[in-house]
């Protein structure tokens, strides 16, 4: 399979805080803006967010999206951040058609706008927010193998220098987040970093095993204490299903005292 786009799975941080000066999210966006001085610069950006669960597939066609700021509870300044990037209704067509011509079922929805997922990384990233981007939605059934069709779906898209993100979290147990850092969560939150680092990165591994831990990820080493639920988990599987490959990069920040990863496939890699 040729790969024709830069694919990269990215742990978002917690809410807004990355754009507000949160020092537990530095490392992240330093990451980020690492990432983004490395990449060529895209024609185009294609994100899946963890933060958009649709009943089939949905993806953003509207030429102007609005913000949506679905967080609470932080201070007013978070409610006034700016990402007026253009969207791509072109783009969204290309990955209606794609979808549609792998037989599953999908929508375009003109009206919605960028959740924090879509804007808070790219405005660490791209801030002059001059570059064109469609967001296209998880399922809300959380199925692992219907999330990496949808990634072989995209394989068909033929837009030059398009930039897919997956835009989750490697870690993701909110309570975990803000409780004492004991040696037993450190343990199980490396215990699955470990893993899914392995299972993403380790060229001995043949694409069927590949594919057999990503659809039973749950059988990893602590994998419902990281993940009770696995939206975040599963914008990586999107990012796998397109690639089909081990990932040529791997990054791994501390956030919000969590070791959390960042994989990356190159467009490079025929």
């Amino acid at each position: 399979m040729s790969q024709t786009n830069d694919i990269l799975f990215l742990s978002h941080g917690g809410g807004p805080m990355p754009l507000l000066g949160d020092p537990g999210h530095q490392q992240m966006v330093t990451c980020l803006q690492s990432f983004a001085a490395m990449l060529r610069k895209p024609s185009a950006i294609l994100v899946i967010s963890a933060h958009w669960e649709a009943p089939v597939a949905t993806v953003t066609s509207g030429a102007s999206p609005g913000l949506i700021y679905d967080y609470y509870g932080f201070p007013p300044e978070s409610y006034e951040i700016q990402y007026p990037c253009p969207g791509d209704p072109a783009l969204a067509r290309e990955v209606f058609a794609a979808l549609r011509q792998a037989g599953i079922p999908v929508q375009q929805d003109a009206q919605r706008g960028f959740d924090h997922g879509v804007f808070v990384p790219l405005k660490l990233m791209y801030p002059e927010a001059d570059i064109p981007c469609v967001q296209l939605s998880l399922l809300n059934s959380l199925d692992a193998a219907a999330h990496l069709a949808i990634g072989r779906a995209l394989q068909a898209l033929k837009r030059e220098n398009l930039l897919v993100i997956g835009s989750g979290f490697s870690f993701h147990n909110m309570r975990a987040f803000f409780a004492p850092d004991t040696p037993e969560i450190r343990a199980k939150n490396q215990g699955f970093e470990d893993w899914l680092l392995d299972t993403c990165a380790n060229t001995d591994l043949e694409e069927s095993e590949r594919t057999r831990r990503f659809l039973n990820w749950d059988e990893a080493p602590a994998a419902r204490f990281c993940h009770p639920r696995e939206e975040h988990l599963l914008p990586l599987h999107v990012c796998y299903g397109l690639a089909g490959r081990a990932c040529d990069e791997h990054v791994s920040a501390t956030i919000l005292n969590k070791q959390s990863g960042m994989f990356y496939w190159s467009a490079s890699e025929q």
